[in-house]
C-alpha cells in the first residue's frame, strides 16, 4: 500500500466488532459527556489487541477519544489528530 511504499508504515486496524464498540462508545457515550472507567477499560483492551498485533502507535482519529484515553493509559505513542491538526494550523499561520 501507499503508506508502506512511501513511508515504510504498515497499518493495523481493529476488527469489525472492535470498530463497532469504539463507534458506539463515541456516539452513545462520549458525545453526550459520559466518561467512565468502564469505557476507558474497553478502549484500552482494544488498543492492547492492536499492540499485540504489532501496532507501534495509536491514532486517536476522533475528537472525542482524547477525552477518554491519555498517554499514561497506553504503552505506545498516542497521536491525537485534533492536536496535530491544530499545531499544523498554528505552524502554518506563523510561518515565515
Amino acid at each position: 500500500g501507499r503508506l508502506i511504499d512511501k513511508y515504510g508504515l504498515g497499518v493495523v486496524v481493529p476488527n469489525e466488532a472492535d470498530r463497532q464498540t469504539v463507534h458506539n462508545i463515541i456516539i452513545e457515550e462520549l458525545c453526550v459527556g459520559k466518561i467512565t472507567s468502564s469505557l476507558r477499560e474497553q478502549v484500552k483492551t482494544i488498543i492492547q489487541k492492536l499492540i499485540d498485533q504489532g501496532a507501534q502507535g495509536i491514532i486517536l482519529g476522533c475528537t472525542e477519544l482524547p477525552s477518554l484515553i491519555k498517554q499514561k493509559d497506553c504503552s505506545v505513542p498516542l497521536f491525537d489528530t485534533t492536536a496535530i491538526h491544530a499545531q499544523a494550523a498554528v505552524d502554518y499561520a506563523f510561518r515565515d
